[in-house]
């Protein structure tokens, strides 16, 4: 009987252990599924705001005026966010290449041509325009509700474009944009579609920061690539996880620039300095605050601490 009883107790601690055990992975599934809501939702806000209808209407009625303009037809290419697909409504400007072959166009400056098309644009007298104004590289047109689209003026030479040079004065050497967008392409399939998904989300996050330590969204994109380019096989492939690697990674990522491989210039960041410089290493800090947080947030499981990061 007495060692019935024992092995009875034994088992019972067993069965305590267990249900301890199935209570803990059943909450660790609820914390994750709820972030998983959260994120998505954020997502799916950000999905039908990429959708604007109005900034298709205006670039179709912008790409008419500088026909007109000009006296035949043009190009757009799509750059920057808008082609990459990691453009969110009031976090990302529109970058449209406008491919020019008129011969007397090119003979011109940038800094000319840019005025030309402002001066034509702003005769379409729209009450969604704000303003139009010009600076060394495009003319930015600015609606009523935030967005941005900006026209860069290209001449094709042979695969790539030349743009206006940083001077305003001059034409930039050959630039191949397609050929970051190919490369986030790539990492972004390898990574079951989901690094597009975590640039949004860390470019919405990156509204939030100082405007000091805001990176610019080009920036941004080249830091998934370098972080993502070796994302282990074995971490989850979900925006949750995905989005607290690319802030442990990218704490370290920025404190060394980072060569811009369209050619358009020397690295994608000679805004923040050179190496280590003072800015990269505060910003570094930044971001590893950031990351610190989204783990305590996992080990103590609350989703309140997720929302709190997420804004």
């Amino acid at each position: 009987m007495g060692g019935s009883g024992g092995d009875f107790s034994s088992s019972s601690g067993d069965y305590k252990k267990i249900l301890e055990e199935i209570k803990e992975e059943t909450e660790d599934k609820a914390f994750e599924t709820k972030v998983g809501i959260l994120i998505n939702n954020i997502l799916s806000d950000f999905n039908i705001r990429e959708n604007s209808e109005i900034i298709k209407k205006y670039i179709d009625i912008i790409k008419i005026c500088i026909e007109d303009e000009i006296g035949e037809s043009i190009d757009l290419r799509f750059s920057g966010s808008y082609e990459k697909h990691t453009y969110v409504d009031g976090l990302s400007d529109v970058d449209i290449l406008i491919l020019i072959n008129k011969l007397d166009l090119e003979r011109s400056s940038p800094k000319e041509v840019l005025e030309i098309f402002k001066s034509h644009l702003q005769e379409m007298h729209c009450s969604d325009i704000k303003y139009i104004t010009t600076g060394r590289l495009a003319v930015t047109v600015t609606l009523t509700d935030g967005n941005e689209i900006q026209l860069l003026p290209a001449i094709k030479k042979g695969d790539g474009y030349k743009i206006s040079a940083e001077d305003g004065n001059n034409w930039s050497n050959i630039i191949r944009p397609d050929k970051f967008a190919r490369r986030l392409t790539e990492i972004n399939q390898s990574c079951g579609r989901k690094v597009v998904p975590v640039i949004k989300l860390v470019k919405g996050l990156n509204t939030q920061l100082p405007e000091a330590q805001q990176l610019k969204g080009y920036h941004i994109e080249s830091i998934a690539i370098e972080a993502f380019k070796s994302y282990p096989d074995s971490y989850p492939k979900t925006p949750k996880v995905m989005l607290k690697y690319f802030f442990e990674k990218a704490k370290d990522i920025i404190k060394n620039p980072i060569k811009d491989k369209t050619g358009q210039s020397r690295n994608v960041d000679d805004y923040l300095g050179s190496e280590n410089s003072p800015k990269r290493l505060q910003i570094s800090n930044t971001l590893d605050i950031i990351y610190r947080r989204m783990k305590f947030a996992d080990e103590v499981g609350q989703v309140s601490q997720w929302e709190k990061i997420l804004g």
